[in-house]
């Protein structure tokens, strides 16, 4: 694409091809097919957005869009009057490079996120929760504790009706032992689905079907741990649960500081650890999207120590103010591990998930997840795998996007009307929120208490990380899917009578 017009045509005639509602996720994963697969090289100035949108015959605001996508991603980089290029990342990925990119291990320019400002060492240990206040409360009235979905959106009806479809053409062989991967036509499935909507690189024969994040997790850890190393980095703050599960497999934690960014790279290094688990596209709790920047310097972190990252993409499909960013799995397949589940699309009672390998890790995983279960339930597979195909899975997201904007709002307008003066963040996308609490509400103790006795259950952001505030206000992680928009409201209203001021 050096030479634009019929050029740039040719290189994305998939997208031409692509019917008119769909041409802008169309326009988006060619050009990011074209940058993995190296016919759009490192370092290539990319035509104007008028100029390939008078090239293709479609509107600017739509290469505009493709084109802040795949920068948010770090498939592309822009400068203010300096254009488009292809990012550093893209050479990197194919011949090994571990040097930095666009200032990759450099300074951080943001201030730490989490309780504290002034932190920024490793620290080691698995942290469990801190337990919530109860008050002396006899009972929950409204639980804002994040991490569960609306159970009650379960699509009933359209899971049944696949079960029958499966047992009704399920041949008797495919009751025997299964692959310990998982079944054929679900890796088949699945990585159809996360190609489309997550941007990765996904080949079936390197997608492990497993229970959730959880096993994923463990069965890395168990491979990692049997391959010499001795500690895992987790992002502070994030969920003391990934360190718990590290820990079950013998690994150390060492919590690793964020900026608004990203993991702070200074620290990452000084660290020691060959591997990290993140949430890059929606960091949990905080809520931010790693800039193209971090994501970068995190791979070639990964590649100069000979290291993985996990890559938890928890609540990937949940966006609901800006575009979905794609998953870093697909800028380096070989350096990240990718899992994802059902847990919060369906329902985490199904016990359902995934994990998409690198090769050099693929028999070791295998092996550990064959001799750890021999394999997930065949039926439950293949209903998934009949309602992914089908176009059922598709529905369900859009159902719950839906339902979860409207409680994230009415989230919104009560704490405007109810905690004049809260800050919120996070709001974009996911299943939480990040509200910080002016001081005169607090002090974060009785605040807490206060509202337990009334009967609402809080989690603070503390409760995810090392560091402890020191300016009074209260930190919450709200979560707000699991809620009618009138029960959250309810439940502010009581915390904001509860507590009162000063």
């Amino acid at each position: 694409m050096r030479s634009h017009g019929q050029a740039a045509w040719e290189l994305l005639l998939p997208f031409v091809d692509a019917p008119a509602r769909q041409r802008g996720r169309a326009l988006q994963e060619a050009l990011r097919e074209a940058v993995r697969s190296g016919r759009l090289a490192a370092g290539t100035r990319l035509p104007s957005t008028r100029e390939l949108a008078a090239d293709l015959g479609v509107s600017r605001g739509l290469v505009t869009e493709a084109y802040e996508q795949l920068t948010a991603e770090g498939y592309l980089r822009s400068g203010r009057g300096a254009g488009t290029w292809v990012g550093e990342a893209a050479r990197a990925r194919r011949t090994g490079h571990s040097g930095a990119v666009d200032g990759g291990l450099g300074s951080t320019q943001a201030g730490r996120l989490g309780p504290g400002a002034d932190g920024g060492a490793p620290v080691r240990g698995v942290r469990a929760p801190d337990p919530v206040p109860d008050g002396g409360a006899a009972r929950v009235l409204v639980d804002f504790r994040p991490g569960t979905p609306d159970l009650s959106l379960f699509p009933r009806a359209a899971w049944a009706a696949a079960q029958r479809a499966v047992l009704t053409r399920l041949p008797h062989p495919a009751l025997g032992y299964p692959d310990p991967r998982g079944l054929p036509e679900l890796r088949e499935a699945l990585a159809g689905m996360l190609a489309r909507r997550r941007g990765v690189v996904a080949d079936p024969e390197r997608l492990v079907v497993c229970s959730g994040v959880a096993q994923a997790s463990t069965l890395l850890g168990f491979v990692l741990r049997a391959r010499g190393l001795d500690a895992v980095g987790i992002e502070d703050p994030g969920s003391p649960e990934h360190g718990r599960l590290f820990a079950s497999t013998g690994l150390d934690t060492v919590w690793l500081p964020l900026d608004e960014e990203g993991l702070r790279p200074g620290p990452l290094t000084a660290s020691g650890v060959r591997a990290v688990v993140v949430t890059p596209s929606h960091q949990f709790p905080s809520g931010i999207s790693w800039s193209a920047r971090r994501r970068a310097a995190l791979l070639d972190w990964a590649r100069a120590v000979d290291g993985y990252v996990l890559e938890d993409d928890y609540d990937g499909d949940f966006r609901y103010d800006r575009a979905p960013v794609g998953a870093l799995q697909g800028l380096d397949p070989e350096r990240v591990v990718y899992a994802g589940s059902v847990s919060k699309s369906l329902a985490p009672g199904l016990r359902l998930g995934w994990t998409l390998v690198p090769e050099a890790l693929l028999g070791e995983v295998v092996e550990r997840k064959r001799t750890m279960d021999l394999g997930n339930p065949v039926l439950d597979q293949a209903v998934l795998a009949e309602f992914v195909t089908r176009g059922g899975y598709d529905r369900q997201l859009r159902r719950c996007q839906r339902a979860y904007r409207e409680r994230r709002d009415a989230l919104l307008g009560a704490l405007a009307e109810h905690l004049p003066g809260t800050r919120v963040s996070g709001i974009a996308a996911g299943l939480h929120v990040i509200a910080r609490v002016p001081a005169d509400f607090g002090p974060p103790e009785r605040f807490l208490a206060r509202a337990a006795e009334a009967g609402v259950a809080l989690r603070p952001l503390e409760d995810y990380g090392t560091a402890r505030p020191a300016d009074g206000d209260v930190r919450l992680v709200i979560g707000y899917a699991h809620l009618a928009p009138s029960a959250v409201t309810a439940g502010i209203r009581l915390v904001a009578e509860a507590v009162g001021r000063g």
